[in-house]
């Protein structure tokens, strides 16, 4: 189709902005087209339709379904402020945690399995948030649309695809972060677009209400999950490319544009940044009480947890010999030196006590640190004290089970090159490979060795190697614990780094761990690399169906949210399968369109203004979309963490709106070449309307999969869905 080619306003690759208002020019409203007519009771009618679908049998099933048993569960953390860890910022679980508390739920409910029902507790006011900020996805993108194409049917078309989507209206029902994702990310998005076409009024009270809610959103998106980072990307293209065009605008001065330069900083990233960084000031106040997080963090960290050993206590300030302590990993997140009865299986290794790191609290993280040349009970009271030194050379031995840490030449589990660490020996009793020499980074041999705040690493005396934790997940033999090796490479990484924790030793006075209180600088730097850390290292669950990301576009398999077999109530997350693959179908439509338009622009085709018009839709309106649906997709290729459907949704709402903009101006640029305009319009007009149709006969035929379904299977002839299985990979 053809390209536009009036004039630099209005010609960017990235956004649609309107021509600046110049001395003598005309006022904005004359030189901005207005909204179509009608255009407020189409809105009206859409949120209304968006808030009917998403709250239709919202208390159904009324059991915990697929995630809610990880965001309930947190949500009820934050009620009982009990600390605990989760891969993702913490800003969406604190509104499911407040919607919970301020709709009466108590926080009791244990959230331990999908398929728990209910009962009593009042579940109702999380949903009901989640299925409410779902719900504003249909008006911020109607909005979206109507701004940059300036057409109400290409608007409503792009709210019909996404009121009768079901995979969207089942996302919003259930207490998850999708929604409150896909909120905050839409709501920049049009933030951005509505601040765009306020750039012939710059500085005026809109233009900065749309500058400050872009910044506002995008704290909000990052708040929630790091894919909040795909959105802050989008905006910080067409921020450039803003600016860029400003700086080519001659009749704009350096010192104007300095002002430009200096709002955006501090809309776009100094006012996020602040948000962001609140919302973790308040995440941390809120959650003050011990729970099953604490392992992830540092013991400096755990020590301002009420209720963890270590808060507010007394320990001893320098190891001695015959003390029980626990060592923890200085890798984010690295775990506690851990050993139990279980042996590694054969073929890996030789076949003695498994010794691993564990991330939480456990009585098999106890050592005892003991001479190498002595077996002596330290123990005693009247066994004179004897503190253990920078280069000494000791044994640990477990306690709970009375071997000694040891390792030899046999290869790690996981990490080749890597030598095996095992628990040996009887009762204390082992071999010389039980020998470790201990060494404190910076000290000089002799100096005392300091719990808590030395760093230290275990250099094994008979190989040279180094004891570390690889950070790698052991499989099932070895109850997904965090692998430990001897590294034969000597060098300082938190990996074989190590400091004690907890310390026992009633013959020595203790001292208060007050000193060792950390800044939220520090605290802020530590969850975000144990964020990091986790979300690399996620595995599916039992009998989980993961997916790849060329999967989702075709809408080839779903996710199970309630139910499998016929007796279950079934819910099943897909898309309407006509919506999802006309937004495919459209993608590649829409890069034909938009080739063919810039070449025509590059030929100097002469166009009519209605064709300049489409063309700057083509390009302006609907290269935006495009953009931001290749920076919410693309990026999953190259992710190497386990992915799930869901993950598609934020791209499938950039690929719904480029739907909408790419059919309608498809349909305005053929039905221009009939005559007279009442058939054109006609045709244009039926289109449109076909769309909607068959759009919504997707959905009379797929309800069931968000509604719920009962009974037999797909497969059985006398399903109510039988014959909608359309492709063999969907399993409801």
């Amino acid at each position: 189709m053809p390209a536009a080619g009036g004039g630099r306003a209005g010609s960017g690759p990235l956004r649609q902005r309107g021509t600046r208002r110049l001395q003598g020019a005309p006022p904005a409203s004359a030189l901005s087209p207005r909204p179509p007519a009608g255009w407020r009771a189409a809105l009206g009618l859409v949120t209304l339709l968006s808030f009917a679908s998403r709250f239709h049998r919202l208390p159904e099933p009324p059991h915990v379904c697929w995630d809610e048993t990880h965001f309930g569960k947190m949500g009820s953390y934050y009620i009982n402020r009990t600390f605990f860890f989760d891969v993702h910022p913490p800003l969406g679980k604190m509104l499911i945690g407040l919607a919970g508390y301020l709709s009466g739920y108590d926080g009791t409910f244990p959230f331990q399995k999908p398929g728990d029902r209910y009962e009593q507790h009042n579940y109702m006011g999380m949903r009901g948030f989640c299925a409410f900020l779902g719900s504003f996805l249909v008006p911020f993108a109607y909005l979206t649309v109507l701004e940059l194409s300036k057409s109400l049917p290409a608007a409503l078309l792009t709210a019909f695809i996404l009121i009768f989507d079901t995979g969207c209206i089942t996302l919003s029902q259930y207490i998850l972060l999708d929604p409150i994702l896909m909120f905050f990310l839409m709501g920049a998005v049009l933030s951005m677009v509505k601040c765009n076409s306020c750039a012939d009024r710059p500085f005026s009270a809109s233009w900065w209400l749309w500058l400050s809610l872009t910044g506002v959103n995008l704290a909000g998106a990052m708040g929630v999950k790091f894919v909040g980072l795909f959105v802050v990307l989008l905006v910080g293209l067409n921020t450039i490319y803003d600016l860029w065009d400003l700086l080519g605008d001659l009749n704009l001065s350096l010192v104007m544009f300095g002002k430009h330069f200096l709002a955006r900083v501090l809309c776009l990233i100094l006012l996020p940044l602040t948000l962001y960084m609140a919302m973790f000031a308040v995440h941390f106040a809120v959650l003050n009480k011990s729970g099953p997080g604490d392992g992830f963090f540092s013991s400096a960290f755990q020590s301002q947890l009420i209720g963890n050993n270590l808060h507010n206590v007394s320990i001893p300030e320098h190891l001695a010999y015959g003390s029980v302590v626990t060592m923890k990993n200085l890798r984010m997140a690295g775990g506690y030196l851990h050993s139990h009865w279980h042996l590694y299986p054969e073929g890996v290794g030789a076949r003695q006590q498994q010794v691993t790191a564990y991330l939480h609290k456990d009585l098999n993280n106890l050592w005892i640190i003991k001479k190498h040349d002595s077996n002596t009970d330290l123990s005693d009271s009247s066994s004179p004290v004897e503190f253990v030194r920078h280069g000494d050379i000791i044994r640990l031995e477990h306690k709970e089970t009375s071997r000694n840490l040891h390792s030899h030449q046999h290869e790690a589990p996981l990490t080749r090159k890597h030598f095996q660490v095992t628990g040996y020996g009887i009762n204390g009793t082992g071999d010389s490979n039980d020998f470790w020499r201990i060494e404190v980074v910076g000290r000089r041999t002799g100096k005392l060795i300091k719990v808590l705040r030395s760093k230290i690493r275990l250099m094994h005396v008979a190989t040279g190697c180094i004891l570390g934790s690889t950070g790698k997940t052991l499989p099932k033999w070895g109850w997904e614990q965090v692998e430990v090796t001897c590294t034969p490479y000597v060098k300082e990484t938190p990996n074989s780094l190590w400091n004690f924790e907890d310390h026992i030793n009633p013959k020595l006075p203790n001292i208060s761990l007050d000193v060792l209180k950390p800044s939220f600088a520090e605290i802020l730097l530590e969850s975000h690399m144990v964020m990091i850390r986790g979300n690399s290292g996620l595995k599916p669950k039992d009998n989980e169906v993961t997916s790849k990301p060329w999967h989702w576009p075709i809408n080839y398999q779903g996710l199970r949210f309630s139910g499998v077999n016929e007796t279950d109530y079934r819910v099943y997350l897909l898309g309407n399968p006509v919506v999802w693959w006309l937004n495919l179908f459209t993608i590649g439509l829409y890069l034909l369109i938009a080739i063919s338009t810039a070449v025509a622009l590059k030929r100097g085709v002469q166009l009519t203004s209605e064709h300049k018009e489409l063309s700057r839709v083509v390009l302006c309106g609907g290269g935006q979309v495009a953009l931001g649906w290749l920076l919410h997709y693309l990026p999953f290729f190259m992710m190497g963490r386990v992915l799930y459907f869901h993950h598609y949704f934020p791209a499938m709402l950039f690929s719904s709106m480029l739907t909408g903009i790419t059919w309608d101006t498809l349909l305005k640029f053929f039905s221009q070449f009939l005559s007279p305009s009442t058939k054109a319009r006609r045709v244009y007009g039926v289109g449109i309307l076909a769309l909607i149709l068959l759009i919504m006969y997707s959905f009379y035929l797929f309800h069931p999969l968000s509604y719920g379904m009962i009974g037999p299977m797909a497969s059985d002839p006398s399903s109510p869905m039988a014959g909608l299985r359309w492709m063999d990979s969907w399993e409801f």
